[in-house]
């Protein structure tokens, strides 16, 4: 069979970059006649994603998966966006012409024998470069690395866009609106950070996104047909017009972690000592991702909640980042931030960390729940790993992926599914007895999380859904050669 080669660019934030390489090399190690290449933005005005970038660059191939770093671009002034998604998009957008000629030099190897370029994978908000795909004649694919729901919800936007005058916001206008592929009414106050306010660029940015998802030629979603059945087959029986060809792949996890080049900054030899000497299945794990922040009043209340509970607990805590463009830090002096005496009454039962590679602390033993931001990547890891989730969303699409494990799925236990940082405080006996439920109270979600989990090993097995899904996949990338 004649080699192929396949192209992939996400979004430089963690979460993106992490599952777009996973996927990557799935795909080539399912198939060893792909090889791919993935373009790597730099943003220097985050240092974390950063040096992953320049430890990515660094790295030789790896089997069949090459890194590029591309040239840089001007980055966007402070005075051109409001909204993160605002800042990173136009980066994005200004790595047009570094884009296209990446491509061109790996379409002049293809004609050296080196193998013709079938596909080229973008991720949520490099639609910019389908114009380049389509300039170049490469078959454009949407990676999308969030749920089938918020993909269906994305879809769903220009319409919601439509239903309320711009003028009013969504909040203003309904209590719950109908979303294709929830099954149940989708209560406002859980909409999408972005949705908060249409008149900040962050809202315009994710609707012209939004638009353009139909003209990929298909999109790969992280999830497996198990896990979001109704949604899936929504999305499946949608107009072609509004929804290209959907192949669910999941769950793709990256069981090193991104943090394995980062140790020196986490203290990873303390933090697997102190969890190596836990009882099994014992300990709660408090982590908000890698761009999830607290304010001080609801650390304090977190804190009192954890000494309440009495569970042994492992807890990461992040400082809010000083400028838009930036990512949250590790605290420096924890004295300052936590409840008097917490750390004292605490000795022994809790340890406290910064930023830590989740699927590393839920793969040990000793973890027995998670009090999740419910980022995607982290749902599937503790689903993978068996470890059930306690709901705490903070930005992005969190509140909508805490709603669907909630009410649609019924996975997780709800601890709060409409937080937001520095407008809502959640109360030391709402944490305390949130931490109980997990740990010890609904045993009917445990049981259903538990099945979830098994099933989640199943999919990549001989005539799984997602083995399955991946071969039409490769199907369609291989017929254009």
């Amino acid at each position: 069979m004649k080699k192929a080669k396949v192209v992939f660019i996400s979004t430089p934030a963690l979460g993106n970059i992490v599952p777009t390489i996973e996927f990557a090399k799935h795909l080539t190690q399912t198939n060893q006649n792909f090889s791919a290449t993935i373009f790597l933005i730099n943003i220097p005005q985050r240092p974390l994603v950063q040096s992953y970038n320049d430890f990515l660059a660094a790295t030789a191939a790896t089997g069949n998966v090459h890194f590029l770093s591309l040239p840089a671009a001007d980055p966007p002034s402070l005075d051109q966006f409001e909204a993160t998604i605002g800042f990173l998009s136009l980066l994005i957008q200004n790595h047009t012409s570094q884009v296209k000629d990446a491509l061109v030099n790996l379409i002049s190897e293809s004609d050296s024998g080196s193998g013709q370029v079938v596909g080229f994978f973008i991720d949520m908000f490099c639609t910019p470069f389908i114009d380049v795909a389509k300039e170049l004649n490469i078959p454009c694919y949407l990676y999308f690395a969030s749920p089938a729901t918020f993909l269906s919800f994305m879809r769903h936007l220009p319409t919601l866009d439509a239903q309320v005058s711009i003028n009013t916001e969504f909040k203003d206008s309904a209590t719950h609106f109908n979303i294709l592929g929830f099954s149940n009414p989708v209560p406002v106050n859980i909409f999408p950070s972005f949705m908060l306010n249409r008149k900040i660029d962050g809202y315009s940015w994710f609707l012209h996104h939004a638009r353009r998802y139909k003209e990929t030629k298909g999109i790969v979603v992280n999830t497996f047909q198990e896990l979001e059945p109704y949604c899936l087959n929504s999305l499946v029986n949608a107009a072609a017009d509004v929804v290209p060809p959907v192949y669910p792949i999941g769950p793709v996890v990256d069981h090193n972690g991104p943090a394995q080049w980062h140790q020196d900054l986490w203290g990873h030899e303390n933090v697997m000592k102190w969890l190596d000497n836990q009882d099994p299945s014992s300990v709660v794990f408090l982590s908000f991702g890698s761009m999830g922040s607290l304010n001080i009043s609801q650390v304090k209340e977190i804190a009192k909640g954890l000494e309440k509970s009495g569970y042994p607990f492992l807890w990461a805590i992040r400082e809010a980042p000083k400028d838009k463009r930036e990512l949250p830090n590790d605290y420096t002096n924890l004295e300052e931030i936590l409840p008097c005496g917490f750390l004292e009454a605490t000795k022994g039962r809790g340890l406290i960390c910064g930023l830590v590679p989740q699927v590393t602390i839920l793969a040990h033993k000793a973890i027995g729940g998670f009090v999740s931001h419910c980022g995607w990547n982290s749902i599937l890891e503790s689903l993978y790993y068996g470890v059930p989730i306690g709901t705490w969303p903070i930005y992005a699409e969190q509140h909508l992926n805490a709603f669907e494990m909630v009410k649609e799925l019924n996975l997780a236990v709800e601890i709060t599914m409409d937080y937001r940082d520095g407008n809502t405080l959640v109360s030391s006996e709402e944490v305390a007895n949130g931490v109980k439920n997990l740990m010890d109270g609904d045993g009917e979600v445990r049981e259903r999380f538990k099945k979830m989990s098994e099933k989640c090993k199943e999919v990549w097995k001989e005539n799984g859904s997602s083995s399955v899904f991946l071969g039409q996949l490769i199907d369609k990338l291989l017929a254009v050669i």
